[in-house]
């Protein structure tokens, strides 16, 4: 499947819309022996803090919250097209319930100590850095709170700075 080789962040050129707007990405978190992934689509890059960083959102009932919230790093593991079928597990499964890894036909592989997966093209290893529940009084425009929070399952926000860049 290929070896993931390390590479400067500022030497690969990113469609940060089609990677994380289009494309559907894994956040994963945890030990090699414990932990879980998520599927997700939202997300931002870019500097801040003089850092590369990344901002993912995460609602606090999804199973990957804790590890997340808990660890001091997590991966995001990109995938082409045709593992939209696994990915889509991992995000309709949760890992309490069953072994997502199995069902999606993943396998999870550590790369200088960063949780992720073979079937992956790249992954970013990031260290957190702060993180913020959204608040609903700070929307600007309410309808994007009715739409997207019917539940009041607000995400909370984490910042990590992109540690390292794999590329197969």
């Amino acid at each position: 499947m290929g070896t993931f080789m390390k590479r400067d962040i500022s030497s690969v050129a990113i469609k940060p819309y089609d990677l994380i707007g289009k494309g559907w990405f894994l956040i994963t978190a945890g030990t090699p022996q414990d932990h879980n992934t998520m599927t997700a689509s939202w997300g931002m890059t870019g500097v801040l803090w003089g850092k590369n960083v990344v901002c993912v959102a995460i609602r606090p009932q999804r199973y990957t919250f804790g590890y997340v919230d808990k660890g001091d790093t997590f991966t995001l593991s990109f995938f082409h097209e045709e593992h939209r079928r696994a990915l889509s597990i991992c995000g309709s499964k949760s890992g309490r319930d069953c072994d997502k890894e199995k069902e999606a036909g993943l396998t999870s592989v550590t790369v200088d100590g960063h949780l992720t997966y073979e079937e992956a093209y790249a992954f970013v290893a990031c260290k957190k850095l702060y993180c913020q529940d959204i608040d609903p009084a700070m929307f600007i425009d309410p309808s994007l709170d009715n739409a997207h929070y019917p539940q009041k399952d607000y995400h909370r926000m984490f910042i990590a700075e992109i540690t390292d860049l794999y590329v197969k």
